[in-house]
């Protein structure tokens, strides 16, 4: 990590991981909730058997989706305008506030108002973390550094069903939306009072922030934000996304619900399972971003290193399928813990080919214009998953996990073969 030159950039990176950590716990929390038995019959999404009405929450879990697509529109192109500080910061307080409103909601329609504002906020956190990457990490260390924020995708996935459980049995569930939203108005102290450009940074020292430019790549962004959708590098990154995140929104709107209904995990327990398999995908998402890293770092091109590392993420997915098969659960929390890291694997190395073909005063928009790619797939699966589970089970979901991956690479680099850079 050449911390001869100093750390400093590794504490700008802490932040990030906290901020997705606390986005990824904010959105879990009504997967895990939607179990509660007095929540269901509180809000209506209890059907007539007294079970969860998957098809209502699939269209609410849709609604979230479209929210978040908008959001990835707006907010990348936002944050590339007005900067970070502000911006990561507007974010997270509607993010924030949405969370906390949860707790009023009575029916679909006031729990669809807030997963929408929920949606449409959360959107600014990785558009602001790949901004932030692509500013204060020099190529050879970007992509560890996005397998590592993206790992506190997994730690609040794993934290939500530690705090979650608790807070409903304890207490209500109200109180879970609440303690939980309010995570990232701590978070948004330290945001204010640390973040600040390398350039502009008293904490940083000479020779850091020469590592940090070693690159050469202060070139002055001379495309528009409608220009880039004209750049195949765009269309690469967003196909990408299209294809893969759809298979992340499945594990987290829907495995509480698979593991209560297919192998009897109630509330309570839930916490064991879920620590297993987002673990797991920590490691999956650290260890992807450092493998690529060091490829790169042994003399390798930008191309080989990424395809090479997402390949073989890609190959580890494909055993998903059986996760629904199998009657064991310990069989299936494996299936589904490789394919969770998998998923992470890929995905640090597909963002992080956004910092490799682009400038670092475009990374947050088109990171925006690829998680609207992401957020309309999952919105298209959310919508349909609903159906899909309630008639059929959950197998084809866990089909189109096997495949997704696969399809992702060949499509990634079938549009831009060679990772050329976009021309400014």
């Amino acid at each position: 990590m050449n911390e001869n030159v100093g750390s400093y950039r590794w504490r700008i990176l802490a932040l990030l991981f906290f901020a997705t950590t606390i986005n990824y716990i904010d959105r879990q929390v009504l997967a895990l909730v939607v179990t509660d038995t007095g929540f269901m019959t509180d809000t209506g999404l209890a059907g007539t058997d007294g079970k969860l009405n998957k098809e209502l929450y699939g269209y609410l879990d849709a609604i979230f989706k479209g929210a978040y697509a908008l959001g990835f529109l707006f907010m990348g192109n936002f944050l590339d305008k007005i900067g970070n500080k502000k911006g990561f910061s507007l974010a997270l307080v509607i993010w924030s506030i949405a969370a906390v409103g949860h707790a009023v909601a009575r029916n679909f329609a006031g729990l669809s108002f807030f997963r929408f504002l929920l949606g449409f906020g959360e959107a600014g956190n990785f558009p602001g973390c790949v901004k932030t990457v692509s500013e204060w990490f020099p190529k050879s260390e970007r992509s560890l550094a996005v397998g590592i924020f993206n790992a506190g995708t997994n730690i609040g996935a794993i934290l939500a069903p530690l705090i979650v459980p608790f807070l409903v049995i304890n207490y209500n569930w109200q109180t879970a939306f609440v303690i939980t939203g309010l995570l990232g108005f701590i978070w948004l102290i330290f945001w204010i009072l640390i973040y600040q450009k390398p350039q502009d940074s008293t904490a940083l020292s000479a020779s850091e922030l020469a590592h940090i430019q070693s690159d050469g790549e202060d070139v002055k962004n001379t495309m528009k934000w409608g220009g880039l959708f004209s750049k195949k590098q765009t269309w690469s990154f967003a196909a990408g996304k299209f294809l893969i995140d759809p298979v992340w929104f499945i594990y987290l709107t829907w495995l509480p619900t698979f593991f209560k209904e297919q192998h009897g995990v109630d509330l309570k327990s839930m916490f064991l399972p879920m620590l297993i398999i987002y673990l797991i995908s920590d490691g999956g998402s650290v260890a992807g971003g450092w493998l690529s890293s060091y490829f790169i770092k042994i003399g390798k091109s930008t191309s080989f290193a990424r395809r090479t590392t997402m390949l073989i993420g890609a190959c580890f997915a494909v055993p998903i399928f059986m996760a629904s098969q199998v009657s064991n659960i310990w069989v299936a929390i494996a299936l589904i813990s490789i394919a969770a890291a998998a998923h992470q694997w890929f995905s640090a190395n597909l963002y992080a080919i956004v910092t490799d073909t682009f400038p670092k005063q475009a990374t947050a928009s088109v990171t925006g214009i690829g998680g609207t790619g992401g957020a309309i797939g999952g919105m298209i699966i959310a919508a349909a998953s609903g159906v899909i589970y309630q008639n059929i089970g959950p197998w084809p979901l866990f089909a189109y996990g096997s495949v997704a991956y696969l399809t992702a690479l060949a499509v990634v680099f079938g549009i831009n073969k060679n990772l050329e850079k976009a021309q400014v």
